[in-house]
């Protein structure tokens, strides 16, 4: 940044100030600025509270620093959906807007009535935040977005001004892990066991499980070398990190949950996985193999029906695809089959994340039958692992993406997570491997790209 911009944002703030609204938010074009120095430059005033999102098609990333307002909820049922968008309704009708206006960032929890586990304390049932400071970056454009709420203009021109310092970033992060624990491994293969037993007794028809590993480090993890490794190793997923307190979600995701952008909206179909091959020929062979392999096939079979009928609910002119592709990642190749769809009227994005949290890719099929079975079995207490995370802005668009390929980060300690759908047939030892390939992408990561 240039002191030009810094002076546009003051004068600006100063003018918009005198408006006696709820929340001021003012939007300004600034100069290029690469997202993750904003981020580090945030780390000194605004740690605990950070954000970074950047989607799979590198359209638009996000960040965000301080919290300008937040709102929860511990709802238990369906009703933390609307519970979040009403709030959010709430604050935009009230604003004093001045371009672009205030986006929203957050998530929710997969399973709100089973959360045990301490280490999720900071991740309620839902929880958004409106930034104090948002950077918003679309292909060559930077915007930065100042949303205030009873600020002092003094306090906010000391926080302008620490923002538009030039950050070095050290290239000497060097960590070990120091601790490694398959948590519940034993536990874990015998639920993949009693699950193929309901299936194969026509209790559920495909359930997904997931698995924990816990790491402990050398020092502390800090958070923009894990997002810099992931947003070098994985340049087409959706890179997310969410800090609330002391702890930091954050992740590399595959999957869309879904978009909206006006009436239109899409999501994507992603079940179904194997290995990458060390080879081309052997990275063929395994794709093809995917593509024609019945389990696979039938899982995301699974998931291709039940979104298409979620989204003829309330959509229209909903195109899905006859067969599915892959989708190589880095380690990973999954089939693959995009969904879109023009909406009907009155459709908001929290309904059609609500309508379809969690597919059968990260749930099983039945829908409620499968969540029950995962609470009653799975050994681990997900939080906010394979729901749904994402930004909605003030004209109600927005986009989700499924937290998977994540991990939970408090100070030198990392909770990782995967898992793999379960169907009739379905072996433990296999299902086992297929999670080890998915903790790949976080592991690497995290050992700052040395492996």
């Amino acid at each position: 940044m240039v002191t030009l911009y810094q002076n546009k944002v003051i004068d600006q703030l100063r003018d918009a100030l005198k408006k006696k609204e709820h929340m001021v938010s003012v939007t300004v074009r600034v100069g290029q600025i690469d997202p993750l120095s904003f981020f580090v430059a945030g780390e000194t005033l605004f740690h605990g509270q950070r954000f970074y999102w950047s989607d799979c098609f590198h359209e638009q990333t996000f960040v965000g620093l301080g919290y300008a307002q937040v709102i929860k909820s511990e709802e238990k049922t369906k009703k933390r959906f609307r519970e979040v968008e009403k709030a959010w309704q709430q604050i935009v009708e009230g604003a004093f807007i001045e371009g672009e206006g205030p986006l929203m960032f957050g998530g929710f929890a997969f399973d709100p009535l089973k959360r045990s586990a301490e280490h999720w304390d900071h991740f309620p049932s839902a929880q958004f935040v409106i930034p104090k400071f948002l950077l918003t970056k679309r292909g060559e454009e930077t915007w930065l977005t100042v949303n205030v709420v009873h600020e002092s203009f003094a306090e906010l021109e000391k926080m302008i001004d620490s923002l538009f310092v030039i950050h070095d970033e050290s290239d000497n992060y060097d960590v070990d892990v120091v601790e490694k624990e398959e948590v519940a491994r034993d536990r874990w293969l015998y639920a993949v066991r009693h699950a193929t037993d309901l299936i194969q007794d026509g209790e559920i028809e495909k359930v997904v499980l997931a698995r924990e590993l816990f790491l402990s480090f050398s020092q502390r993890i800090d958070c923009s070398h894990v997002l810099r490794s992931l947003r070098e190793q994985q340049p087409m997923s959706y890179i997310f990190a969410f800090e609330n307190g002391s702890s930091c979600f954050i992740g590399a995701s595959p999957e869309q949950l879904v978009k909206k952008n006006g009436h239109m909206c899409e999501t994507a179909c992603l079940a179904g996985s194997i290995r990458r091959g060390h080879t081309m020929k052997e990275d063929e062979e395994l794709g093809q193999w995917l593509l024609k392999d019945e389990k696979n096939r039938r899982e995301h079979a699974f998931v291709v029906d039940m979104i298409e009928q979620a989204m003829h609910e309330v959509c229209k002119e909903v195109i899905v695809p006859s067969e599915p592709t892959l989708l190589k990642m880095r380690h990973i190749q999954h089939l693959y089959t995009p969904v879109r769809a023009k909406i009907k009227e009155g459709v908001s994005i929290f309904s059609l994340v609500e309508r379809l949290h969690p597919t059968p890719a990260l749930g099983g099929f039945p829908k409620e039958k499968a969540v029950q079975t995962i609470r009653d079995i799975e050994p681990l207490d997900r939080g906010w692992y394979a729901a749904p995370i994402g930004w909605v802005d003030a004209n109600g668009n927005g986009e989700f993406a499924v937290a998977i390929r994540s991990a939970l980060i408090e100070d030198n300690e990392a909770h990782l997570f995967a898992g793999c759908g379960i169907v009739a047939h379905s072996n433990p030892l296999s299902e086992y491997e297929e999670t080890n390939v998915k903790f790949k992408p976080m592991l690497l990561a995290l050992e700052g790209g040395r492996k």
